[in-house]
């Protein structure tokens, strides 16, 4: 049984930073990619940054570029998003999400229908 916790979060000013974790237990993340999206009320649930971790491949998308940083820890099972520099848009729930039956290793995906295992959502507000 897959399940991923996650924490982190809260309420932060523009240009600052936060550090979302999510702890996975049910299945190794180093054979699997995972995923961070976020969603805000009325829109799609958008893929922000993606990894394939057992070969340490990473994707992001444009609008997180240079400011955010997918990374995990082998030991811990654990999947983490560090966001900084962040902006009024960046506001929304996120979550961590586990592909276990990635085949997109080169360049993990971003799209939300790839993925099969969610959190439960954490909120980070950016004002």
């Amino acid at each position: 049984h897959v399940q991923l916790v996650e924490s982190g979060g809260g309420s932060v000013q523009p240009g600052g930073s936060v550090k979302l974790a999510c702890e996975v237990t049910g299945v190794d993340i180093r054979s699997t990619c995972m995923g961070w999206f976020r969603q805000t009320p009325g829109k799609e649930r958008e893929g922000v940054a993606s990894s394939w971790v057992g070969g340490d491949t990473t994707n992001y998308a444009d609008s997180v570029k240079g400011r955010f940083v997918i990374s995990h820890d082998s030991a811990k099972n654990a999947l983490y998003l560090d966001a900084s520099n962040l902006k009024p848009e960046d506001s929304g729930m996120y979550y961590c999400a586990a592909d276990l039956y990635c085949s997109d290793y080169e360049v993990p995906s971003l799209r939300r229908t790839d993925f099969n295992r969610w959190s439960q959502g954490t909120q980070v507000t950016v004002s």
